[in-house]
């Protein structure tokens, strides 16, 4: 999978296109079979989904002295989990770790090593990480559902009624037995 943290515009709305990126034995998402998708269309997604999402964008540039409104809390969480931590932005496990990252009962989060560190005034990871740790249960869940969709839109294909909660009652189990042995069937083993 290719992702790429250009600004540029883009005058469709976000669409995914291509095969199932698959993952190589060294956890690295195979360039051959990927999809481009940009983390700037990413991020927009989310706070459409979630408007009510803290974007944390109120920090000033370096080089500027502007406010950098597109630099946001989504996108530095996208940029730390797949380039700082390597890690695969198809599966909610993953994205789930990069949440407990946040929250601090995971890996260590490194201020030097943050997404946009060096590009503002004050470090964000201090806001970011109160920001997400503001996160009740569910909506961490929600925003962790939701990355995973995005990156990886086959997922829903995957997921039954029961996961999606359309379905007030579960359906019953019919499983197919064996049949029952019968007197002499250990007979027909004899060679």
């Amino acid at each position: 999978m290719v992702i790429s943290t250009s600004t540029g515009g883009f005058s469709q709305p976000f669409a995914h296109q291509g095969s199932v990126p698959t993952l190589s034995p060294h956890n690295q998402i195979s360039i051959a079979q990927s999809r481009r998708v940009r983390v700037q269309e990413v991020w927009q997604e989310i706070y459409q989904q979630f408007p009510d999402l803290p974007k944390e964008n109120q920090y000033v540039a370096i080089d500027t002295g502007q406010v950098t409104a597109d630099d946001t809390l989504i996108g530095r969480l996208i940029r730390y989990h797949v380039y700082v931590m390597g890690r695969s932005p198809l599966y909610r496990l993953d994205w789930k770790l990069t949440l407990a990252d946040y929250l601090g009962i995971n890996e260590v989060m490194f201020e030097a090593n943050y997404p946009s560190q060096d590009k503002f005034r004050e470090n964000p990871i201090v806001g970011d990480r109160a920001a997400i740790a503001q996160l009740n249960r569910a909506q961490r869940d929600q925003l962790v559902t939701a990355l995973a969709n995005i990156f990886n839109p086959q997922s829903l294909d995957r997921l039954t009624p029961s996961d999606t909660g359309s379905s007030d009652t579960p359906e019953p189990s019919n499983p197919v037995l064996p049949p029952q042995s019968q007197p002499g069937d250990a007979e027909l083993l004899l060679p």
